[in-house]
């Protein structure tokens, strides 16, 4: 599907507009302007699918050119014990339950040792929050991993986690991520944003710790000068409105720390949790949220489509929605999303992302973890 269209082309489709306030967004768009919150709601609600794509695109063309990023990585999920018993979660597990595991730093060392000698650049770590593991058990893994793959980027633990860890040993948000970089942490995920609304927050997570505390650590984070990505859970008891009040909160983290690397929207997946009776919303409702994001998020210089949540072929579309990245190679290394019921085989080779990327009309690019190009050659 392509919608990079030439811009005559753009502003003959946008003198077809019937809705005067549709155009006038298109304008603003097309000029550089912020959006605000309105504007980003009447995209949600009245904005033609085509349209979507049309504008999405054109800004990210503009920030990214014809580029489709993508790194080779593997993940490491420590345990599914988790001290939160979220609704929306197919993930966690009680300590002794059936379905819960905890590896032992030498078992994880064993799985880093597999990749000596390939070009893994990344290594992503999150898991449950465990109530007996704190920021130096986890400190001294990612030591060892840095011995062992001294090259590799380790991007690890949530906010949720940090928050646990870190609280554990009575220490700072800043004196705990000083120590963590020292031990070798690179960058922190985006994951356990979920929501920030509150309400809505509290009818899916309750114990969690909320927005305002996930934000607080990511701030720290990135004062640290450790980057950060960002998420949302999306699909499940949330509206629109909630969706553009949690955007707008990271855009405006953003404008104060520029820490961010990218905004990642997570699709709400219904097997194997409290919340299966809702269903899943539809791919249309997928692409207009890719879309509207990389409109509203203004500065934040990547989107991207976690592929092994959504699927090769959503993916592939989504790439004429605003997105640029599609994540990583993984090599069957996570079970969040296919404890949830996604049937997806979490690997792709570097060939298989480069042929999805050419066939949607993008450049593929290979990345690090900081959107440096290691390759592009293709």
């Amino acid at each position: 599907m392509q919608l990079n269209l030439p811009m005559i082309k753009i502003l003959d489709i946008l003198e077809k507009l019937n809705n005067k306030d549709i155009r006038h967004i298109a304008e603003k768009v097309f000029n550089s302007q912020r959006l605000d919150f309105e504007d980003a709601l009447l995209l949600y609600e009245k904005a033609d699918l085509g349209l979507l794509g049309i504008l999405a695109s054109h800004v990210r063309k503009m920030k990214n050119g014809t580029n489709a990023y993508f790194n080779r990585n593997f993940h490491i999920e420590p345990t599914n014990i988790c001290l939160y018993q979220c609704k929306f979660c197919s993930y966690k597990r009680k300590e002794g339950e059936i379905g819960s595991w905890e590896y032992s730093p030498e078992e994880i060392i064993e799985k880093v040792k597999t990749y000596i000698g390939k070009p893994i650049t990344e290594v992503h770590i999150v898991g449950g929050v465990h109530p007996r593991r704190d920021l130096y058990y986890y400190g001294q893994i990612i030591q060892k991993i840095k011995e062992i793959l001294p090259c590799v980027h380790i991007k690890a633990f949530t906010a949720i986690e940090l928050d646990y860890m870190i609280g554990l040993t009575h220490l700072s948000l800043d004196e705990g991520f000083r120590i963590l970089k020292e031990y070798g942490l690179d960058s922190i995920p985006g994951g356990g944003a979920e929501i920030f609304d509150k309400n809505i927050r509290n009818l899916l997570c309750p114990e969690k710790p909320d927005g305002d505390k996930w934000l607080m650590i990511h701030r720290a984070a990135h004062n640290a000068g450790i980057s950060s990505n960002a998420t949302m859970l999306y699909g499940h008891i949330e509206n629109y409105r909630h969706r553009l009040d949690h955007m707008l909160q990271l855009r405006n983290l953003q404008d104060e720390t520029r820490g961010f690397n990218a905004f990642i929207p997570l699709k709400y997946r219904k097997e194997n949790n409290l919340f299966s009776n809702l269903g899943e919303i539809s791919a249309v409702e997928d692409l207009k949220n890719y879309a509207v994001a990389r409109l509203f998020l203004d500065n934040f210089p990547h989107t991207k489509a976690y592929w092994p949540m959504i699927g090769r072929d959503i993916t592939r579309t989504a790439l004429a929605f605003g997105v640029d990245d599609v994540d990583g190679t993984i090599d069957d290394s996570t079970k969040i999303y296919s404890m949830a019921g996604v049937n997806e085989n979490n690997t792709m080779s570097p060939e298989e992302m480069i042929a999805l990327i050419k066939s949607a009309g993008r450049v593929p690019a290979e990345r690090d973890s900081l959107y440096k190009i290691i390759n592009a050659e293709f």
